[in-house]
């Protein structure tokens, strides 16, 4: 008791109330500063800064005009394969003949391209509509490649043309050689059916695999040239030291618009 009567006399005494206040010592009005600076760069920051976003997608290298599937117009046996894996073909030039009770019949190449793969064997019995040969649509052995890029359907539409684009080739060890860059030249309307992937690449394996999670849009993204020995332009500068296979799978990172950090949402 007689405690708390000496606390409630210090209180009502007034001999205190003349003291000068002590302001905060140097130290504090240091940290005070920087406290203030910090958190108006942050809101500036929140007002104009920018986020970059990346978006990854699946896809493969490729030529502009993709590729396709030559099928036997006639069933019988094939006598002789004519055309070798990677040679150019023109349009009209015999892949290999088949030998039917009408005698033997040609296959020939619909359009003009260099040679995939051979499915056909000699010897091998092939039915009406048989797969024989893929064909990859080109003239030029040295008509630059693209990157046909398959993106989720709600995703498509945040990818701008002229985005930059980094690819990670599987073929190329990437933290030796680093990526190749690219940008987005067309963006697809609608969704690919597996149907539709597959005639552009000639590979239904790979269009299996790209609509695993759905029908994609399909972006085609133009390779940056380079005097490199690829002929592209590398994250390393020189990049790999050999040519680059035209159905090499790509892992994509496409840079989308720069975002605000804050969005603000009006009633």
């Amino acid at each position: 008791m007689q405690f708390r009567q000496k606390a409630l006399s210090k209180l009502q005494s007034p001999e205190e109330l003349d003291l000068p206040v002590r302001f905060a010592r140097p130290q504090g009005r240091l940290v005070l500063a920087v406290t203030l600076v910090v958190m108006a760069a942050a809101t500036l920051w929140a007002f104009t800064g920018t986020v970059s976003v990346k978006l990854g997608a699946p896809g493969v290298l490729t030529r502009a005009e993709g590729s396709y599937t030559l099928q036997s117009p006639v069933a019988g046996q094939v006598t002789e394969v004519l055309a070798e894996e990677g040679r150019l073909l023109p349009a009209g030039a015999t892949v290999l003949n088949v030998r039917t009770d009408k005698g033997d019949r040609p296959v020939r190449a619909v359009a003009a391209g260099r040679v995939r793969a051979l499915v056909a064997k000699t010897g091998a019995v092939v039915t009406l509509g048989a797969d024989v040969a893929v064909l990859e649509r080109v003239k030029n052995p040295g008509d630059p490649m693209v990157a046909m890029l398959y993106v989720p359907t709600g995703s498509g539409s945040t990818v701008p043309v002229g985005a930059s684009v980094e690819l990670s080739v599987q073929s190329v060890p990437r933290q030796k050689y680093g990526v190749l860059r690219g940008r987005v030249k067309a963006v697809g309307r609608v969704p690919q059916t597996p149907a539709q992937i597959s005639g552009f690449l000639g590979d239904s394996a790979l269009a299996e695999q790209f609509s695993r999670q759905g029908n994609p849009v399909a972006v085609l993204v133009q390779l940056e040239r380079s005097a490199t020995r690829s002929g592209y332009a590398w994250s390393t500068g020189g990049g790999p030291p050999f040519l680059l296979d035209s159905t090499a799978p790509v892992t994509a990172a496409v840079h989308l618009s720069a975002q605000h950090p804050v969005d603000w949402l009006l009633p």
